[in-house]
């Protein structure tokens, strides 16, 4: 007799287990938990955004609203934006949605179908590959290279995947989990390259502002795109406000493409609750102190955690360009699941195995920094008492 899951969609049936998730579940509800498995960080969303959304909350705020986000929000989005990178933007790019994931999933689902390939350099965080796999596509892996001074992705690499059926290359920088930051040089060329090609680009640039290089952001596509160019922004209230429970975030595209990403927000989720909006109008109009100190905070931990784990003659640290985590490898350590999960058992250190992130990712180890520096500094400490029992 055929079992319930083999009557699933094989899509579903298919979707990958998450492999942080896994060491999640084996540590949870330590005492002496230090939590470094998951991208965010430790500290709660602030009062002002948290009274906004209650404000909301009082004036009755809780039926439908619009699909592609209240009007007020999507105004803030054009402005943060234009502070951001000294451009305009009309409010009509915006579309509100429940999540940066989701984002990730419509720009998925608006570029891409089955039997077609979506190029994901890699390591990646995993949920874009499953994004693409549950599409019925196929997300096509290409490695990055690791060199003397760190993370390298080269252009001839993506250009030697593209085939026939790619519709999409998913580019994330700065990146998770390796810390790969694109020069504004390299994204041009694959911005050509998409061009020539007939490509969409999905640009995940969710840690711009965690950029550890000159200037106060890393460089983006939006310096060098015109606005009829295919490329679909994905983005998300969570790392730089502290918002990751909230679950909003927003794609930015071409105003053109307007009505078809509102029918397929209408189509998931019917919108975004609007009390949850007005916490991110609040966040996007007075949160740019609260986002500089979550850098600066950021900046304290990445120091925090190279020098204590550069110390250790087993680890390899590569000090990464962006984003908030480490990725390192130790020496003797081939099953880095097993070895995640071990730690978290035997010392309460949760920290995410690098199998989670595809090819090229199996021999390293994910520990996300932006935290307070006691805790980091003790993990570090466990880490290293640790290694020499494993």
């Amino acid at each position: 007799m055929t079992s319930l899951i083999e009557r699933l969609s094989p899509e579903a049936r298919l979707a990958p287990e998450s492999g942080i998730v896994e060491v999640f579940n084996a540590g949870w509800g330590r005492d002496d938990l230090i939590p470094l498995w998951a991208g965010e960080g430790d500290l709660p969303t602030p009062d002002f955004i948290c009274k906004a959304a209650s404000s909301s909350l009082e004036r009755g705020e809780t039926f439908y609203t619009y699909q592609r986000g209240i009007p007020p929000l999507r105004e803030a989005l054009a402005a943060y934006h234009k502070d951001t990178y000294g451009k305009d933007f009309s409010p009509e790019r915006f579309f509100v949605t429940g999540s940066g994931m989701q984002a990730i999933q419509l720009a998925v689902q608006a570029v891409a179908g089955a039997g077609s390939e979506v190029i994901v350099p890699t390591p990646a965080w995993p949920n874009i590959s499953a994004a693409v796999g549950l599409r019925g596509a196929r997300a096509v892996s290409v490695p990055m290279r690791v060199e003397d001074d760190g993370w390298r992705l080269y252009i001839e690499d993506v250009e030697a995947a593209i085939t026939p059926r790619t519709t999409a290359l998913f580019l994330n920088s700065p990146c998770n989990p390796t810390g790969w930051v694109a020069g504004e040089a390299l994204l041009q060329e694959f911005l050509d390259l998409a061009r020539r090609h007939g490509l969409w680009i999905i640009a995940d640039e969710i840690y711009a502002f965690f950029h550890y290089g000159e200037g106060r952001r890393a460089p983006s596509f939006y310096d060098i795109c015109d606005e009829d160019d295919q490329i679909l922004f994905v983005n998300s209230m969570s790392k730089n406000w502290a918002m990751t429970g909230w679950r909003v975030g927003w794609i930015s595209a071409p105003a053109v493409l307007g009505q078809v990403i509102e029918n397929l927000i209408q189509y998931s989720t019917s919108g975004v609750p609007s009390f949850s909006q007005w916490g991110a109008v609040a966040a996007l109009t007075e949160g740019r102190d609260f986002l500089g100190e979550q850098v600066v905070r950021a900046a304290r931990g990445r120091e925090c955690v190279i020098k204590g784990l550069q110390g250790l003659n087993r680890v390899k640290v590569l000090p990464p360009d962006g984003a908030f985590y480490l990725f390192f490898s130790i020496d003797g350590v081939t099953d880095t699941r097993r070895f995640a999960l071990d730690l978290v058992r035997q010392t309460g250190v949760g920290l995410a195995p690098g199998t989670a992130f595809g090819a090229g990712g199996e021999h390293y180890l994910r520990l996300c920094f932006a935290r307070r520096e006691d805790h980091l500094e003790e993990a570090v400490r466990r880490i290293s008492a640790w290694l020499p029992e494993f």
